[in-house]
């Protein structure tokens, strides 16, 4: 008999948005969202806050989307990029996705811009906005 994955504990009522209840009485519900705990929650972040370079961010982009269902888009900001708050960093909205975690992704890709700007300076590249530099 093999072990269950652990699920997380569910958000007290009126705390959060998760909408757990919608994924849970879903007929072909996707559950790799409640494998994420606090434990698990804790690790992610902390990983997300030491990336070491563009590669490493979009590996753990890849594997939030392969093992959690989470998508995460980094791209250039609207206007013109004065810092790392003029990246943007949007995590889709998915029933399961507790509203502290959508915005604990984003605050700690931005703590590791700013530890390594040389990562946001080739983000941009990666998008052309560096190339007359």
């Amino acid at each position: 008999m093999s072990p269950s994955p652990a699920i997380r504990q569910p958000c007290p009522p009126g705390a959060c948005i998760c909408e757990r209840e919608r994924l849970t009485d879903a007929s072909d519900p996707d559950l790799r969202i409640l494998s994420l705990d606090r434990r698990a929650e804790k690790v992610l972040i902390d990983r997300l806050e030491n990336i070491q370079s563009l590669s490493d961010l979009e590996h753990m982009q890849r594997r939030m989307r392969d093992q959690l269902g989470i998508e995460v888009v980094i791209e250039p900001g609207f206007n013109e990029v004065r810092t790392m708050r003029g990246i943007a960093i949007n995590v889709a909205e998915q029933p399961g996705l507790c509203r502290k975690t959508r915005q604990a992704i984003p605050a700690a890709i931005r703590r590791a811009l700013e530890k390594r700007p040389e990562i946001a300076w080739k983000l941009l590249d990666g998008h052309d906005l560096l190339r007359d530099t």
